[in-house]
């Protein structure tokens, strides 16, 4: 079974960084083989969890339990091991004179898979340990683990061989456990309050939703050009036209850009939409849903990020983009008009940390210059919960109007430790100015625009049927898990991202 592979230069062939460790591993497992133990059963009934054994450590009764070998200390007839499953690790205790498997046969090596059967007891030392009557070998370990104590020290490789750095490391692990509950508590949060969960497509011959960069592929079978999606977004506002007036999904979305600590090119984003409402009420579903996650999660709103304690219970504050801006630069945005807010800018060299030429800011709209403004010298700022509300007109073509200054709209982000979690609108349901709206994002990609999207014909005629006053919520899933598990890099939270 083994045998053709011992020899060091065919092994490279098929596994090109093996070591004399490795050929050593492949030789023991050879002769478990030739002993006729089978290094790679095909099953077994586990019938407890270690946290089993740990929660009924007064019991009499045998425990079967199976795990992974972290530390083995031989002394002859007792062998000690340490064995850890997803729940938690435990002492075991081997006389190798009273188990119904010979230890020496097996051979048993640090990250070998193992179940045993038996009692437990405390040592002298207090320890509770599990007296192994019955030892099955599992999974034969090929590779060396690190080094318990120190770990994988390499972030690149942490990312890169990340079952590796789960097993050396149980807060990796349950950063993961802990994603997996919360897009469960999301899931029950919504399902509660009414919502349906339905699917969008992921490849379309169209892209919009979002302004981004798109990935482009190509179906073979149609000979056609197709997209990635960027956002879930078009298409659940058709689900509303069609008369499901509460709908969510959580899309893989793709967006063609830059990857640093709060962006990466593949996310979740969890986006809901329900009918007869507004931002406002998109503002209470969001923060609820904070609340919800966080305290079933790990049961509190308050997380220490950077040694700062972040408090996610709601109500969460609410702040007017306008009045951030104002309050920075001891402006009054509400009675400047936009050549008034050009010459501001270039007397005071604003346009140099935004980026921007005089042509650049002679060229750009009011509202544009604003949302400018807020990102390079406001967001950054904003350390617990806050809504950004309201911002200028200019930045989404999706959303209402504000009703009472219509060089708004209504539309939030909500920020935390100047990182934003998401985005809502009231939206726009007006077929002729929807219309208009999405020909000048057209334009604008015709023009050379990469973060513009194309016109979406089917879109428009839905919204031509009629859609009720809606409101929407985006998530960024990816986001929200950094804040839950304390992690201040989207790549701690994506379980395998893509390495160069």
């Amino acid at each position: 079974m083994f045998n053709e592979y011992n020899n060091l230069k065919k092994l490279r062939k098929i596994m090109p960084d093996a070591n004399e460790y490795t050929i050593h591993r492949i030789n023991k497992t050879q002769a478990i083989v030739n002993n006729k133990v089978n290094p790679y059963p095909y099953s077994y009934k586990k019938e407890h969890f270690i946290s089993d054994v740990l929660a009924n450590s007064a019991s009499e009764n045998f425990f079967n339990i199976a795990g992974r070998v972290m530390q083995v200390r031989n002394m002859g007839k007792s062998v000690f091991m340490n064995l850890k499953d997803q729940s938690g690790s435990i002492q075991l205790y081997l006389n190798t004179k009273n188990t119904q498997v010979d230890f020496n046969i097996i051979n048993v090596d640090i990250g070998d898979i193992i179940a045993v059967i038996g009692p437990v007891f405390k040592t002298k030392t207090g320890e509770l340990t599990l007296r192994v009557k019955e030892i099955t070998l599992l999974t034969k370990c090929l590779r060396a683990l690190p080094e318990k104590y120190h770990g994988i020290q390499n972030t690149e490789y942490k990312y890169r061989y990340r079952s590796l750095d789960m097993i050396m490391n149980d807060e990796v692990k349950n950063r993961f456990i802990k994603r997996s509950k919360a897009i469960s508590a999301i899931r029950e949060f919504l399902i509660n309050k009414g919502y349906l969960e339905v699917d969008t497509p992921i490849l379309d011959s169209k892209y919009g939703g979002g302004e981004a960069a798109p990935f482009v592929t190509h179906i073979n079978a149609l000979n056609t050009e197709v997209y990635l999606a960027v956002s879930p977004e078009l298409y659940l506002k058709r689900y509303i036209v069609g008369g499901i007036e509460k709908v969510f999904t959580f899309s893989r979305s793709f967006r063609n850009e830059g990857i640093d600590k709060t962006h990466y090119p593949e996310f979740v984003l969890l986006e809901c939409y329900e009918a007869y409402s507004d931002y406002n009420d998109m503002m209470t579903l969001m923060q609820e849903m904070y609340e919800y996650v966080f305290t079933n999660v790990i049961g509190t709103t308050k997380v220490l990020i950077n040694g700062t304690e972040i408090d996610f219970k709601a109500p969460w504050c609410k702040r007017p983009m306008y009045d951030l801006v104002n309050n920075e630069f001891n402006i009054n945005l509400y009675n400047m008009c936009e050549h008034q807010l050009k010459q501001f800018i270039l007397s005071n060299s604003l346009n140099n940390n935004l980026g921007l030429t005089e042509i650049d800011v002679n060229n750009t709209s009011k509202g544009s210059l604003v949302n400018s403004l807020f990102e390079a010298y406001c967001e950054g700022k904003i350390k617990q919960p806050t809504f950004v509300i309201n911002h200028p007109y200019e930045t989404s073509p999706l959303c209402k109007k504000h009703r009472a200054n219509e060089e708004l709209i209504e539309r939030f982000e909500p920020f935390v430790m100047g990182i934003e979690l998401g985005n809502a609108y009231s939206e726009l349901n007006n077929p002729l100015i929807q219309r208009e709206l999405l020909q000048q994002q057209a334009e604008q990609l015709r023009a050379g625009s990469e973060t513009a999207f194309p016109m979406d014909e089917e879109f428009a005629r839905a919204i031509d049927i009629g859609m009720p006053p809606t409101g929407g919520l985006g998530v960024g899933i990816d986001r929200l898990i950094m804040f839950l598990t304390q992690t201040d890099n989207i790549k701690d939270v994506i379980a395998f991202p893509i390495m160069k």
